[in-house]
This record gives structure tokens, C-alpha cells and sequence, in this order.
């Protein structure tokens, strides 16, 4: 089990290493404790995101999990449609498997949330024409 842990960290070290490119993924896992229910968790392959967002996760910034779903909704399916156009230089070349049925739970909607921020605020590349307004820190 510990080698499997270790090729997982030495494969995402180097992913991250020689790719710049800004991506999302989803990981599910089975919880086994007799409730057959699933645990989501949003990986990005971007060290800065991950800084950038610990200072912005304060709880006094919160909103409700439905405003970030409404707005995650908007934002992976623009997202989608950069990816299969070929948009803004490869940068959008991963497509996003956000299911809108899937209840992901408050914290993967927030920290998804925050990620279409950090690309529109901070890296300055363009989602959507009329997003929310987001005040950084």
C-alpha cells in the first residue's frame, strides 16, 4: 500500500513539475463504512492555486453551497466548451467532470469555486463574460 502511495506523490510531483498548465480533476472514493456513500476531492496540478487558496478559504467569505453550484455549473460548462474548441492556447485542454446531479458538498463546490477565481483574477484568463464579482485578498 505505502508503494502505491509513493508512485501516486512521485507521479503527481512530476506531472506538476513538467506540465505548467492549470488542471482539475475529481477524485471518488468509496467510504467503507457500511453506508454506501462516496467522498469527492478536487485535485489541481498547480502549487500556486494551492497557496493562493488557503488565504483566500476564510469562513467569513463563504456563501451557500447552492451559490457555488450555480456558478460552478456556469463556469465548467464554458470551461467544456474552451476545451473542445481549442481555446486560448491549450490552456483549457482538460475537460472538467463536474455532474451537475451529483451532490459534491460544500467544500469540492467552494474550492472549485475559488479555482475558476484564481484563473480569471489571477492568472488573468478569461471564463465568463459576466461572472461574480470576487473580492481577493
Amino acid at each position: 500500500m505505502k508503494t502505491i502511495i509513493y508512485l501516486f506523490l512521485a507521479g503527481f510531483f512530476i506531472v506538476s513539475c513538467a506540465s505548467n498548465k492549470n488542471m482539475v480533476k475529481f477524485s471518488e472514493t468509496k467510504l467503507g463504512d457500511g453506508n454506501d456513500s462516496t467522498q469527492y476531492e478536487l485535485l489541481t496540478f498547480d502549487a500556486k492555486f494551492d497557496a493562493w487558496y488557503e488565504i483566500q478559504n476564510t469562513p467569513a467569505n463563504y456563501r451557500s453551497q447552492h451559490y457555488y453550484e450555480l456558478w460552478n455549473k456556469q463556469y465548467v460548462l464554458e470551461w467544456n466548451h474552451k476545451s473542445m474548441a481549442g481555446s486560448h492556447s491549450g490552456f483549457f485542454e482538460t475537460i472538467v467532470g463536474y455532474e451537475p446531479v451529483i451532490d459534491y458538498g460544500f467544500d469540492l463546490n467552494h474550492k472549485l469555486f475559488h479555482y475558476f477565481m484564481y484563473v480569471e483574477n489571477v492568472l488573468k484568463i478569461p471564463i465568463l463574460t459576466n461572472g461574480p464579482h470576487f473580492f481577493m485578498r
